[in-house]
């Protein structure tokens, strides 16, 4: 579950629940808001990245999309073909050295098991210029079976990223989509300054 084959297997398969199909409600409300269309922004584990779709579309310069598995990237490219290639990181998260405003997250923190947690609150704050925001969805539930998708509990979430984040918000979302509605937490996080 934390091998690019595995997951470019399931896209490949056709095996991917969680893609709603476009962007979500809370994501496009909040990047419709966003007045400078020069920051950086960073959008992992991204899937089909329908959020790189819609922000590069609405404008938006310096997005850059990664995900390890070869079958979104190259899906993805297909169907914006006017999108940078050299925006395109076909490749681990983990490993990314250039560094970001903006962290778009949707279902990948969702994605990895509960030990790369504390790796993903460590590589984010790493990534992110001084004052830079995580913002986006995580699940306001735990599971009953292993994941993915692993879930969680508000409490538990503050506890992890207050050690390198400000929380400014995270409430349950009031317009998420249909299927997801009073089970996702909208989280924006304002990088710690030292």
């Amino acid at each position: 579950m934390t091998d690019k084959n595995y997951w470019n297997q399931r896209y490949l398969d056709d095996n991917a629940p969680w893609d709603a199909g476009s962007i979500t409600t809370p994501l496009a409300h909040y990047i419709d808001g966003l007045p400078d269309k020069s920051i950086h922004i960073l959008i992992p584990g991204a899937g089909f990245a329908h959020e790189g779709a819609y922000l590069y579309n609405k404008g938006f310069t310096n997005v850059f999309i990664c995900d390890w598995a070869p079958a979104v990237i190259e899906a993805f490219q297909q169907a914006n073909p006017d999108f940078p290639k050299e925006q395109l990181i076909c490749g681990d998260f983990f490993k990314i050295e250039q560094q970001f405003d903006l962290i778009i997250e949707q279902t990948f923190f969702c994605a990895m098991p509960p030990k790369f947690r504390q790796p993903y609150v460590d590589t984010t704050a790493r990534l992110l210029k001084p004052g830079g925001m995580i913002v986006g969805l995580l699940f306001a539930q735990e599971f009953e079976k292993d994941g993915p998708p692993w879930g969680g509990t508000k409490p538990l979430y503050e506890k992890l990223f207050e050690t390198k984040f400000d929380i400014i918000e995270m409430d349950l979302a009031q317009n998420s989509i249909k299927p997801r509605a009073g089970s996702e937490l909208f989280i924006r996080l304002r990088k710690k300054s030292v």
